[in-house]
């Protein structure tokens, strides 16, 4: 059987390439913990160049707009995809996922619910 860690490497090496590969980018720094039965996964650096400035271009809170809901239209379209590695790596059934990211930091944040508890807390 994996242990915590190697499951956690595994999954941020597949958002990593989830990110490469159906956004365009990968992030610059990807950490993952698992607590329970969620997984939680931190992605820096997500952001391109011309986010940055979009999201930066004015007072108004337009172009912040913009990138978040483009960013989760991509996660909603690519979420069976998401859906599929966690649940080859963990074995276990992905029951939801939820995400967001700052325009301000360039951080994205996804949490998956698991069925069932992969690792206990102590």
């Amino acid at each position: 059987m994996k242990n915590k860690s190697h499951i956690e490497c595994e999954i941020s090496n597949a958002l990593v390439n989830f990110e490469k590969e159906y956004m365009g980018r990968g992030p610059l720094e990807t950490k993952t913990f698992i607590v329970e039965n969620m997984i939680i996964v931190r992605l820096k650096g997500v952001l391109t160049k011309a986010e940055l400035q979009l999201a930066n271009a004015d007072e108004s809170d337009r172009g912040r707009k913009l990138i978040k809901d483009m960013r989760v239209e991509l996660i909603e379209r690519g979420r069976p995809l998401l859906e599929a590695v966690v649940e080859s790596i963990t074995g276990q059934k992905v029951l939801s996922l939820h995400t967001d990211i700052s325009t301000v930091t360039g951080e994205r944040i996804i949490i998956f619910t698991l069925h069932d508890v992969l690792f206990q807390t102590p």
